[in-house]
């Protein structure tokens, strides 16, 4: 990875960025020389990650607890980077969550309107905030984290497939929006073992649904956040690139 990407002086701003995805995509950019906005609702594991950072990486990095479902906290979170940073050159929309339901009847509507919220409604606000800041200034990579679900959807989710389809769409919509400065693009991750791993059932365990017969681990999906934020996808905008073992 050294050998092809070099982060020195970006800026990047990563939501959901205090553990799992976010937490590897956050050390894989500072040791790449970029500092780091880490933002999630847990601010206390923010500012710890943003310390762990520093001390490893030499970089500078800024802890943020925001909701990334409620605009008034998306607006702040924004604001807080751009008056410690003075810029974000890159943007990962990586907050979301995926909770699983008996059936559709059975969904509360508070539930759906959260899953809503964070993972579409935040990204739309968090993209619409830091790409019109970045086409007034030197550009810059927004790179929306959606899911294999969002094509392949389950009823037992639902509201998270059609929340992911949005947010596919919505890729589209804003890398057309802010070309041709700012380039828009999203990654459909499968499973990968990260936190979240500690409460599947001995079945997900044995249920591997990919070619590659395993599930993913955090660190690789890194490279291809990297190569839609670096110069090495200059022609790349509005592209879904699937992360997930070969998901039938």
């Amino acid at each position: 990875m050294k050998q092809y990407f070099d982060f020195s002086g970006k800026v990047v701003l990563v939501t959901g960025g205090s553990r799992g995805l976010g937490a590897a995509i956050c050390r894989a950019f500072a040791e790449q020389g970029a500092n780091v906005v880490i933002a999630s609702r847990n601010a206390e594991n923010c500012e710890q990650l943003a310390t762990e950072i520093e001390a490893t990486f030499g970089v500078k990095a800024l802890g943020i607890g925001a909701h990334l479902g409620r605009w008034d906290d998306i607006d702040r979170m924004v604001d807080a980077a751009y008056a410690h940073f003075g810029k974000v050159d890159i943007l990962v929309n990586n907050a979301g969550m995926s909770p699983i339901s008996d059936s559709s009847l059975a969904t509360p509507e508070a539930l759906f309107d959260k899953v809503i919220g964070v993972n579409f409604k935040g990204p739309f606000r968090a993209t619409s905030l830091v790409a019109s800041r970045m086409v007034e200034g030197d550009g810059g990579s927004i790179i929306n984290i959606s899911s294999i679900g969002s094509i392949r959807p389950q009823p037992e989710y639902a509201p998270y497939s059609g929340a992911k389809a949005a947010l596919n769409a919505l890729t589209i919509a804003h890398a057309f929006e802010y070309a041709p400065k700012v380039r828009v693009n999203a990654i459909l991750p499968g499973s990968f073992r990260t936190d979240i791993a500690k409460a599947w059932s001995p079945e997900k365990e044995k249920n591997i649904k990919s070619a590659i017969k395993r599930y993913g681990e955090p660190e690789e999906i890194v490279s291809t956040v990297m190569y839609l934020a670096s110069e090495h996808s200059s022609f790349t905008t509005g592209a879904m690139i699937q992360v997930d073992g070969g998901r039938p």
